[in-house]
């Protein structure tokens, strides 16, 4: 896919979420861990979820997955419509946080989409300054 044919809506990084996207730019999948009480988390944000401390470090995953949940879309978004039907899915992390994402390299039916088979992340290059993290089977 050339960067000309990307159509989907492309993330706007804010101070929280631009080095989530600069190091998957790099094809680098990092999240954020707290310091004080050791829980891995995602989405990015100034404090930890757990605990409340802002002591939080970035760290980078195995890229590794598993499918945790999905919904098939019948519907697409726009700039989805050649990939419909096309899976919503979660994603659980090896590191244990969950992620939304879309699966790509297999049909998105409910045969081929079974719950807790093994994902990897791979990224697809929106522009110059964005990748998009997505899933296929590992």
């Amino acid at each position: 896919m050339t960067q000309q044919e990307y159509r989907k809506i492309i993330p706007d990084p804010t101070p929280e979420t631009a080095f989530f996207w600069k190091k998957c730019k790099e094809h680098e999948l990092w999240i954020q861990r707290c310091i004080e009480c050791s829980r891995p988390f995602f989405y990015p944000r100034l404090h930890c979820p757990e605990c409340r401390s802002d002591k939080v470090e970035w760290f980078q995953t195995s890229g590794l997955g598993t499918l945790y949940s999905y919904m098939i879309n019948y519907r697409p978004a726009p700039g989805f419509e050649d990939e419909a039907p096309y899976a919503i899915a979660i994603i659980q992390l090896e590191e244990g946080p969950r992620m939304m994402g879309n699966i790509h390299g297999i049909e998105n039916t409910p045969e081929n989409l079974v719950l807790d088979m093994p994902l990897k992340v791979v990224f697809v290059d929106a522009n110059d300054e964005t990748a998009i993290p997505n899933w296929e089977p590992a």
